[in-house]
């Protein structure tokens, strides 16, 4: 289904590309293709299977070069993630207000510590261990290069002061004993509570329940914040499907006459927007805020914090927390090739930038990836999502049963899955687009596709290609490279493997608190869990991503469904 939420299209003479027969195709050719790569290693086997044989040793060694390649982007991504944590971000919006105070401060601070310690300079060259002087003088140093490049176009800063920060958070039918800690976080972040603007968006289709729980918390947090607005979304406005991007849309715009009555320019606003169970960190806001006000090109930026689904990771069963881990740290991964981030889940825009896009996409159930390609063709391809190294806790999922939790956590990924849906939407604005360079384009096309493509094949290629010929083909049997083939192949996702470490270390170091109720025991557990990846891998991740394919390439649109999130008390 095509996604015709907002005109952004440019004027282009080719008739055949608005043509439904032509999307048509385009939403055919990804799952053409990974059924293609399925199915052929099988045909190979039978008729070439010295093809089959040299091509996974190949792909196998691939694998191994970017499991090793990750293995360092989550390593570095966790590091700048901690040291984010530290940042005293206020002080940092302070400094702004001022530029050349500022300057002369540190710039006095910096000649102190050389009058006072003349070796200073000497032992940072040589590398003594002197880390007191040393991560004084680099701390200074490193502020002193910031502001001076602020100094490069001071003009374009926005003072903090006049900065607000709104929140919009979605919900159709969860509990306020989900909505309310996502609530609570927000007034406990390190922001001036008067400059944030919150915005409960609630759908009517959630039924009575829904409402009490939108007029519970506006009781209990109206006062907490400079503003407060309950949405409720109507039920079947023409145009829109079900799903987040109609409800935030709908409460955006609502938002919209809120800031214009208050006079409040567009682009000193910034809009978060949240799910029912995401958590901001303390220093979410400030950090977001200084990131956005010395940013000359903020318009044409989306701002992706890093989602950790970790809330409620102790009572998530073993293959959810596998999941749930997994998940978090390829988005970590990711912040590290920022030319391949995309929106994803929490994220944030300008003001102004959700009036150019004219908000979400209503008629599309992946808002969030889709966001980032209709601000991409808004803007003739002048436009990046900048990492913010501050987590949004997000829940694991978790249901009353084992087998629901199963279904809805399938359910979930096989909606992110339904990404793939955006790329008949990519080339057709691509061909219709004449200002983006077509290296630009081409670029960002093969990432998406090739993306899911990975997503969709690369766990079956891993574990079973290897073996094909030799089990397919009784003539292969019979040659040496039969039988070394599942040897070398083992040996070298062997060595691959190595990173799993690295995960493995980092899940354990990033784990919230052992609740109470569990014995110390549990963290046993929580290293065992990992031997379910090969698994997990596979039918929660790969099989949900060749079903949206599937359904794409016939014609079978996914509706919105709404991941359940129960609570363990």
């Amino acid at each position: 289904m095509e996604p015709t939420s907002i005109n952004i299209e440019k004027p282009v003479k080719l008739s055949f590309v608005d043509s439904r027969w032509f999307y048509r195709i385009l939403e055919i050719v990804p799952g053409l293709t990974t059924w293609t790569v399925i199915i052929a290693p099988i045909i190979l086997s039978i008729s070439y299977p010295i093809i089959v044989a040299y091509f996974i040793i190949a792909y196998d060694l691939l694998w191994l070069v970017k499991s090793m390649r990750m293995s360092i982007f989550l390593i570095r991504g966790y590091r700048r993630m901690r040291l984010a944590a530290k940042v005293n971000w206020s002080k940092k919006l302070d400094n702004l207000k001022d530029l050349d105070n500022t300057y002369n401060k540190y710039r006095g601070e910096l000649l102190k510590l050389e009058k006072e310690n003349p070796y200073v300079k000497k032992l940072l060259v040589f590398k003594l261990k002197k880390r007191y002087f040393q991560d004084k003088y680099h701390k200074i140093k490193a502020e002193l290069a910031e502001i001076e490049t602020l100094f490069d176009h001071r003009n374009t800063l926005i003072n903090p002061d006049e900065i607000y920060n709104v929140v919009i958070l979605a919900t159709y039918n969860e509990s306020l004993d989900t909505l309310k800690p996502s609530v609570e976080a927000l007034t406990k972040a390190n922001w001036n509570p008067k400059k944030l603007i919150f915005v409960l968006a609630y759908e009517e289709r959630g039924g009575e329940q829904t409402q009490k729980n939108a007029k519970a918390l506006e009781e209990e947090f109206k006062g907490k914040f400079g503003g407060y607005l309950s949405v409720m979304h109507p039920r079947n406005i023409p145009g829109e499907i079900r799903g987040k991007g109609s409800n935030i849309t709908f409460a955006g715009r609502q938002l919209l006459k809120y800031i214009d009555s208050k006079n409040i320019p567009h682009d000193r606003v910034i809009v978060t927007t949240l799910d029912s169970d995401h958590r901001v960190s303390p220093h979410y806001f400030d950090y977001l805020t200084y990131v956005y006000a010395i940013d000359p090109n903020r318009n044409h930026k989306s701002f992706q914090p890093i989602a950790m689904f970790f809330n409620n990771i102790w009572d998530a069963p073993a293959p959810m927390r596998v999941i749930a881990a997994g998940n978090s740290f390829w988005l970590i991964i990711e912040t590290m090739r920022p030319h391949r981030l995309r929106n994803f889940a929490a994220h944030a825009q300008g003001l102004q930038t959700l009036v150019d896009t004219d908000f979400w996409s209503v008629t599309t159930i992946v808002e969030d990836g889709h966001q980032f390609w209709r601000t991409y063709f808004v803007y003739d391809g002048d436009h990046q999502v900048k990492p913010i190294y501050a987590p949004i806790f997000q829940d694991a999922i978790l249901s009353n049963t084992y087998l629901k939790t199963f279904k809805n956590q399938y359910l979930q990924l096989r909606r992110w899955a339904w990404g793939i849906s955006d790329f008949p939407f990519v080339v057709k604005n691509s061909i219709k687009n004449r200002q983006i360079s077509f290296g630009n384009k081409f670029v960002q096309t093969f990432r998406l596709f090739e993306g899911h493509l990975s997503w969709a094949t690369t766990p079956l290629i891993l574990t079973f290609v290897a073996w094909l010929p030799l089990i397919i083909n009784s003539s292969f049997k019979n040659q040496v490279l039969a039988h070394q083939l599942p040897v070398v192949a083992s040996w070298i996702l062997t060595v691959a493997m190595a990173g799993l470490f690295v995960t493995i270390w980092i899940s354990m170091i990033s784990l919230p608190p052992r609740p109470t109720r569990y014995k110390r025991t549990k963290s046993v557990f929580m290293l065992l869990q990992w031997l379910l990846l090969p698994i997990t891998t596979m039918a929660f991740g790969s099989f949900a991503a060749i079903d949206s394919q599937t359904r794409l390439m016939l014609g079978k649109y996914l509706e919105y469904w709404v991941t359940e999130k129960a609570q363990k008390k």
